[in-house]
């Protein structure tokens, strides 16, 4: 930028859109997308009959997808365990949703909790 452009910005007359184009791509800062809030987070959500919980939540899509799919591994790994006992099978989803529609005191549910019934 040189010396009369720095005097403009500084006397009002260059619009902050103005100076940001002139920024190298390198330098210029974090553009928040107006239409996606920062709190957006990716739940992998478990569901036995009725009930319904966040099993865990994720950043990515890809991170929530990745533990979709290791937790159905794992109920396929024990489904005869769970079959036998009469347990119900979780059935596990993706959902996005923002921070603010966490329940308070969340926690993680345990990976292995549907083998003791703990869905709490």
């Amino acid at each position: 930028m040189t010396l009369p452009d720095a005097q403009n910005r500084l006397a009002g007359t260059v619009s902050p859109c103005q100076v940001f184009r002139q920024m190298p791509d390198n330098v210029r800062p974090y553009e928040k997308d107006p239409g996606r809030g920062d709190d957006r987070l990716w739940a992998v959500i478990a569901t036995i009959g009725r009930v319904v919980r966040i099993a865990d939540i994720h950043a990515s899509h890809t991170r929530a997808q990745a533990d979709q799919i290791w937790r159905e591994q794992q109920v396929r790994a024990y489904l005869g365990f769970l079959q036998r006992c009469e347990l119900p099978v979780p059935r596990y989803t993706i959902r996005s949703m923002s921070r603010a529609q966490l329940p308070r005191g969340w926690r993680p549910l345990p990976a292995l909790g549907f083998l003791n019934g703990r869905m709490f």
